[in-house]
């Protein structure tokens, strides 16, 4: 009946009710597991479930191991006479037995279970005296305070707590399985380092990859050091992205029905609409000029007067839909400004956003816990895979083609490891925070650089001088990481498919493509115009992709809220390098 009490009822009244109840249950519990087989299965069941008393820290021990690592610090099998007889002795009372607290009456009661084993034959008197005379020798085992990955710990707790709640979390005895993968924490932290020095003043940087497949957080480094900062600069931190939200935008105005060859003009700055604010909006460096761009250069090289405009064409308010269809959880103001990076996001966040372009339109749930087995030895999946589709499968192929453009000769180069993949960079004002973010078919990653406490510029780095940007900074940590934790695997992205954009134009726009791609970005049976209908050069994209998406509606998008944007990010707006 102990073992019913401890797996199920957990009552601990001495009412003949509760005795009746349990002594049912008991014959139910003998008749499922019936013979010898059976009995060995109720023993072990008990050794792994019963109660040992509480550790120095309070933390409930449940089950022989346990009780083992921590009075011991040793395993079961290696007990010897003297310590299994001071663990046997303990389930019967094991606050009064507690040899932390009461080390006379533990002792007492070990030499109680010895002379019983010697009395009914378990053990000869002399090996029974000899282990009564020995000391409790109790030692504070340290394998329960050891905990590597502190904070992706913490992370799995709150997990826990949300599932299960606090105090059957904090009795312990559940044992959790999760999907950090150390040997690429190991990974992250080296190429951090590599590029990084805290101690030189430095920034700091954080690195978090989720697999594409099932949404497992694979790794989820900084370069905090946990104790002197408890702040998760990779699951918790949110910085603004900068240009890494532009592949946000580009997916709405795709499915939308917008040909990546629609063109905009490209001038060095663009003034805001009245209804926003005030100032203007313009490139890194103030580059552009009169000329103008389809949007696959524009993606390319990164120009922020492109994607404004575009972001008014397609409306802010679709812009924040579509973020939240990718993966962004984060309440989104739906303005202008977030088109280039102003709103505050995680790392987990953008690396989650470049999984559903990397799953081909399917959104992961991140997932740091596959599997918990509680002492009944029930098992729990409390974080299932799922993969909804909540974009179309020609727009995020779209999107990948694209965006291994850019890893291949755009702004995000410096990332290339040699293995087809996709990614963006972005470099915020000052600069005060500077991103990689790309994807392999089977990894999404997102590194961050900056400084935590505060927004101060970056203004140097010990291997990057005082070039900080996307490319400079954080393009080189992703390459190294990307480059030792893909393994084997270097295949390419499958099942793209074409993508045919229908819509002819935006109220900004030069012109519009309105080409039908295959799948290797080609123009079929000579459809599109590339050309500018101004008389301005316009740069042939040579990376666009093909397929149906949403159809025209046949008129222009919502253009988002109205009224002034609050602050004055438009005056100190988000930039991206030129290459």
């Amino acid at each position: 009946m102990q073992l019913i009490r401890n797996l199920y009822t957990g009552d601990r009244d001495d009412s003949y009710k509760r005795k009746i109840r349990e002594a049912k249950l008991a014959d139910q519990l003998e008749k499922r597991h019936p013979g010898r087989e059976g009995k060995n299965w109720v023993l072990t069941t008990y050794l792994n479930t019963a109660p040992y008393g509480n550790a120095p820290n309070g933390q409930n021990i449940n089950g022989v191991q346990a009780a083992a690592r921590v009075y011991f610090n040793t395993t079961a099998k290696r007990l010897t006479l003297a310590q299994a007889a001071m663990i046997a002795g303990l389930p019967q009372a094991p606050s009064q037995y507690n040899p932390y607290r009461n080390p006379s009456a533990t002792l007492t009661r070990r030499n109680d279970v010895l002379k019983r084993m010697a009395d009914q034959g378990y053990v000869t008197a002399a090996a029974a005296t000899a282990a009564q005379d020995e000391p409790l020798g109790i030692t504070k085992g340290g394998y329960y305070a050891k905990r590597r990955e502190q904070f992706f710990l913490n992370y799995v707790r709150a997990k826990l707590i949300k599932f299960y709640g606090e105090k059957t979390v904090a009795q312990g005895g559940l044992k959790v399985y999760t999907t950090i993968d150390l040997k690429k924490q190991a990974l992250a932290r080296k190429a951090i380092a590599a590029h990084l020095n805290p101690a030189a003043g430095d920034p700091s940087s954080a690195v978090v990859t989720v697999d594409p497949r099932n949404g497992d957080i694979q790794a989820a480094a900084s370069s905090a050091v946990f104790g002197q900062n408890q702040y998760d600069l990779a699951l918790q931190g949110r910085r603004q992205p900068g240009s890494t939200f532009k592949p946000i935008v580009l997916a709405e105005a795709l499915a939308q029905g917008f040909s990546p060859s629609t063109t905009y003009s490209a001038p060095s700055t663009f003034p805001i609409p009245p209804q926003y604010g005030s100032g203007e909006i313009h490139n890194f460096a103030h580059e552009g000029g009169s000329g103008s761009m389809d949007l696959v250069t524009a993606t390319l090289k990164s120009v922020n007067t492109v994607f404004f405009q575009l972001d008014l064409d397609v409306g802010p308010e679709n812009v924040s839909k579509m973020a939240y269809k990718l993966g962004i959880t984060t309440k989104l103001q739906s303005l202008p400004s977030e088109a280039l990076g102003a709103a505050s996001v995680s790392p987990l966040e953008m690396a989650r956003v470049y999984a559903t372009f990397a799953n081909g339109g399917r959104r992961v749930n991140p997932r740091a816990i596959t599997k918990v087995v509680r002492p009944s030895g029930k098992v729990d999946h409390p974080q299932p895979v799922k993969r909804p589709r909540t974009i179309s499968a020609p727009v995020a192929s779209e999107v990948t083609r694209i965006l291994k453009k850019d890893i291949e000769g755009g702004t995000a180069s410096t990332a290339n490891f040699g293995c087809p993949a996709g990614a963006k960079t972005g470099t915020t004002n000052g600069p005060s925070d500077v991103w990689l973010v790309g994807y392999t078919p089977r990894m999404s990653t997102a590194v961050w650089v900056g400084y935590p406490k505060d927004r101060r510029t970056i203004l140097s780095t010990t291997t990057a001088g005082g070039n900080i940007q996307g490319a400079t900074v954080p393009g080189p940590i992703w390459h190294d990481y990307m480059a030792s934790a893909h393994g084997s695997f270097c295949g390419d992205f499958q099942g793209l498919v074409p993508f045919s954009g229908t819509k002819s134009a935006g109220d900004h726009s030069v012109s519009g493509g309105g080409a039908t791609l295959d799948e290797n970005g080609n123009p079929v049976d000579g459809t599109g115009d590339l050309g500018s209908t101004d008389g301005t050069t316009t740069t042939t994209p040579d990376a666009a992709g093909g397929g149906s998406t949403t159809p025209d509606t046949g008129g222009a998008a919502p253009r988002g809220k109205r009224g002034r944007y609050p602050g004055n990010l438009y005056e100190s707006p988000p930039q991206d390098p030129p290459r």
